[in-house]
């Protein structure tokens, strides 16, 4: 199974995690193939989603990188 995120699928993931989290996350597929789509609040990438294909079952990983320097002046 492919685990590559499609068109379609980053529409879907566009509309849930817009209207889940943040109006104005953005969803972009890489331009590389991998599995991965990088969300984006504005210019800022704010982390990736993986496609997980498990027993005939898929899921998508929603993952954030938090570096200490971002949390330095809070």
């Amino acid at each position: 199974m492919d685990k590559n995120i499609t068109a379609i699928e980053e529409a879907k993931l566009q509309s849930f995690l817009s209207s889940k989290l943040n109006p104005e996350l953005v969803v972009q597929r890489r331009n590389r193939p991998d599995e991965c789509a990088e969300i984006y609040i504005g210019d800022e990438c704010m982390g990736v989603v993986s496609k997980i294909i498990d027993e005939g079952e898929t899921s998508f990983s929603f993952e954030i990188t938090i570096l200490d320097i971002d949390l330095e002046d809070l």
